[in-house]
């Protein structure tokens, strides 16, 4: 049986400002944002590619505190493009870590261990993460 991530929940103050962010310099694709009442509101958005979306909004999702949400992963293949785009679309993205080592030959040697970090406007972390290819 497979067992799929499907939604996380990120928490924030303002949904408008969020959904700009993730829609409009992550590039992430509005699924839906949906109106409830004037308490409830929730917006579904996904990365480009991913099995997984977010969800942000009010009244209908967990309570959490905004921008506590740490470590959340995104994977692309190419990192120092993916970098690239996040700058130009206005993030403040950090430069190309390396981060350990790999335990076997790979394409690129970013592969595995490249990484970039960012926060949202609320302050939940995000890490990037190259693998060109799994075995």
């Amino acid at each position: 049986m497979n067992w799929t991530l499907e939604v996380v929940i990120v928490p924030v103050s303002d949904l408008d400002r969020a959904k700009a962010f993730y829609a409009g310099q992550l590039g992430f694709n509005v699924d839906h944002d949906t109106v409830i009442n004037d308490e409830a509101r929730i917006i579904q958005l996904t990365p480009p590619g991913s099995g997984c979306s977010i969800v942000i909004g009010k009244g209908v999702v967990p309570d959490m505190p905004p921008g506590s949400l740490k470590g959340l992963q995104l994977v692309v293949p190419d990192l120092e493009r993916a970098r690239e785009e996040l700058i130009e679309r206005g993030v403040d993205v950090s430069e190309i870590q390396v981060v350990g080592q790999n335990p076997r030959p790979v394409p690129d040697p970013l592969d595995n261990v490249g990484f970039v970090f960012f926060t949202d406007p609320d302050g939940n972390s995000w890490g990037v993460q190259q693998i060109s290819s799994r075995p």
